[in-house]
């Protein structure tokens, strides 16, 4: 195949990169961006070197921020003394859009999965532990809101054996049946979880 310009080229094998970016949506990706404005183009580029120039780890709670630390940690209105953990940075967006946790956040980077040679050393558990230990206030309950998977339960566990020399409460999100889905639908595991976490109607 003849290739009709480098530069175009170029382009598509970096957006080709992004997740869940085909090449050819890269290429309509390229394509409809010659023909955006150079100031709208300008803007983007601007926009995705400030990503990774500006963009840095909140010191206490380590989600990203562009102020350190972040407006959720400096808050006055937030409860301090319940911490929510989750993996990463995106838990801590999805949580927040439901406006329903007032608390704060402490964000792992990741979680216990030995067959990616993932250890407690590599994500973030004693930063929590040493938070929960020098809290002020104390912290009262910890939630833990990491995925229903094997790595995030073995984190969980990891967790919880860590902090019991700790007067700190840990709960867990709960895990069951998505609202508006067939019990038909439903695979056992979840099932099972569902059972298990029951409450009272």
């Amino acid at each position: 195949m003849q290739i009709t310009s480098e530069t175009l080229e170029r382009a598509v094998e970096q957006l080709a990169k992004l997740p869940g970016v085909g090449r050819k949506s890269a290429q309509r990706l390229a394509m409809h961006l010659l023909k955006q404005s150079d100031e709208d183009v300008f803007l983007l580029s601007q926009t995705l070197t400030d990503l990774k120039v500006k963009i840095g780890y909140c010191s206490v709670c380590f989600t990203i921020t562009d102020h350190d630390p972040c407006p959720i940690c400096k808050s006055q209105k937030r409860q301090r003394n319940v911490i929510c953990v989750v993996e990463d940075s995106r838990d801590v967006m999805v949580i927040e859009k439901t406006n329903e946790f007032r608390g704060l956040y402490h964000v792992l980077g990741g979680v216990i999965s030995p067959l990616d040679s993932i250890g407690p050393d590599e994500i973030r558990v004693k930063e929590l532990v040493n938070r929960v230990n020098t809290s002020e206030p104390p912290v009262e309950e910890l939630i833990l809101a990491l995925n229903p998977d094997a790595e995030g339960e073995a984190t969980s566990f990891y967790i919880n054996k860590m902090l019991k020399p700790f007067d700190v409460k840990i709960t867990r999100i709960a895990h069951g049946i998505p609202m508006g889905t067939e019990l038909e639908y439903i695979d056992e595991a979840t099932l099972s979880k569902a059972f298990l976490g029951r409450n009272i109607f």
